[in-house]
């Protein structure tokens, strides 16, 4: 996606940025007119003029007032945004733990540039012995942003974050109050325990919803039609607390393979001697 140079210390290190993410994967579907088959194109217009306007007679605005815009130039806009430097000026390492995911937007895998091999594994190595992360400034695209390197794998990835002003407080979120009672903390704490586990493995889980889809498309593609399924009947709401949770538990327990017993002495070998026994005693 681009490159840029990671300044650690007096130690520069060239880097290659590449995404971390498939854009291909998602479904998009196009606006076609019906009557002729064509994909239709985005006009703009103006309700004062009640003219359409083309994209050369078009201008960047900023709203000071309703309805009230001053105009910037392309030469005026080229100084509100800066040529970027592609710079990754580390400013301070934390541990990793202390920077909540709340701040995460757009993750980018990190690789060593032309000359910058050894260094490049060494910040990995450090940064993964210490258990921090480091937060760095990066000038790119005519903005700086803040970011964290961490070690990722074999290598480093660079989490974009939002600024501090850029999250809302959790205080604008209505709670409310409610008073848990033991037993029902106990029933959650015995749930919680039933299914988990101490890895994560993301390749267990796939988007069903959108291989449905695609397998629908393609019927769609093969001649057929294709209908919407029945709606599912709403399952009953349990209003009782610690019911939902004891019937979690049975279902969750369920769910688990049964734990197999250590095999015990087959009882067929002792009755065979008993039944040899007895026909050697004339029984």
């Amino acid at each position: 996606m681009g490159s840029g140079t990671i300044s650690f210390g007096l130690v520069a290190i060239p880097v290659k940025l590449f995404s971390s993410g498939e854009s291909a994967s998602s479904i998009r579907f196009n606006l076609i007119h019906q009557a002729c088959g064509t994909r239709v194109k985005t006009r703009y217009y103006c309700p004062s003029c009640d003219v359409l306007v083309e994209r050369n007679e078009l201008v960047k605005g900023y709203e000071v007032a309703k309805g009230q815009y001053v105009l910037f130039s392309d030469d005026e806009l080229k100084a509100l945004n800066p040529d970027s430097t592609n710079a990754i000026e580390i400013t301070e390492f934390v541990p990793l733990a202390e920077v909540d995911p709340v701040y995460f937007e757009k993750t980018y895998y990190l690789g060593p540039d032309k000359g910058g091999l050894k260094p490049y594994r060494l910040l990995s190595k450090a940064m993964r012995e210490t258990g921090r992360a480091a937060l760095a400034k990066y000038a790119a695209r005519g903005k700086d942003y803040l970011v964290l390197l961490r070690p990722f794998d074999d290598g480093l990835a660079m989490q974009q974050l939002r600024y501090a002003d850029e999250i809302r407080s959790f205080d604008e979120v209505p709670v409310g109050d409610a008073e848990v009672q033991p037993a029902e903390l106990e029933l959650a704490l015995r749930l919680i325990e039933q299914v988990a586990t101490d890895e994560f493995h993301p390749q267990q889980y796939e988007d069903e919803q959108r291989k449905r889809t695609r397998a629908l498309i393609e019927r769609k593609i093969e001649g057929e039609e294709i209908v919407a399924p029945p709606e599912e009947a709403p399952k009953a709401q349990i209003i009782d607390l610690m019911a939902a949770l004891k019937a979690s538990l049975g279902e969750s327990e369920e769910k688990k393979p049964a734990k197999r017993s250590p095999r015990k002495p087959a009882a067929k070998k002792a009755g065979g001697k008993k039944s040899a026994a007895k026909k050697a005693a004339g029984g």
